[in-house]
């Protein structure tokens, strides 16, 4: 089904609401946003919006602007124009990321367990950033091995409790806003876990 323009324009504000204020949760209130149409005709950017409703199904513009989020540097500063200009380099992207999902899981654990224990990983020593943390932010792995992770350890909520640190609350964010649009077959990745490090 497609999507009106004035309704890809609230599903894009949703979802930047979502990637960026702690409080918003796009499921929970189902894309809801307040934007009138008298706004959004006064948009300069109105004709892509008008260009994506036509090309896109509603389905595949929650995943273009979901994909544009995850990938980009800080979902706050992300701005419509950059979306414009890169926006299908990086659906493009993500779609192929997430459509070979456990065999990029696979090759990352396999390298980042070859090199650290469980343990390594995932403590804190002294409030210093765990090793998993430095590992992510040297882009050795990515959010969404961060995320299988954190359904299978559940380090997100520890870290959150003992960590008081910036960059930590940055990535935790990204990590509980991009998990619902994950959908991971959490025993088939304990599996794939197990046999990598066993």
């Amino acid at each position: 089904m497609k999507l009106d323009p004035l309704n890809c324009y609230k599903t894009y504000l949703a979802l930047k609401n979502h990637f960026t204020k702690p409080k918003y949760d796009y499921l929970r209130y189902n894309g809801k946003v307040k934007a009138s149409l008298q706004a959004f005709y006064k948009r300069k950017d109105r004709m892509w919006f008008e260009k994506m409703s036509r090309q896109k199904t509603d389905e595949e513009i929650v995943s273009f602007f979901v994909a544009n989020f995850v990938l980009c540097n800080d979902p706050e500063s992300l701005w419509i124009g950059e979306i414009i200009n890169e926006g299908e380099k990086r659906f493009s992207l993500w779609k192929k990321r997430t459509q070979s999902l456990s065999y990029v899981f696979k090759e990352e654990i396999e390298k980042l367990f070859s090199e650290n224990s469980i343990e390594d990983l995932f403590t804190i020593k002294n409030g210093s950033h765990p090793k998993i943390l430095k590992v992510f932010l040297q882009g050795n792995i990515s959010l969404e091995t961060m995320v299988i992770l954190d359904s299978i350890f559940g380090y997100r909520k520890n870290f959150d409790k003992k960590l008081d640190d910036p960059i930590w609350k940055f990535v935790s964010m990204r990590i509980l806003k991009y998990s619902p649009f994950i959908h991971i077959d959490i025993f088939k990745y304990k599996k794939l876990l197990k046999e990598t490090i066993l």
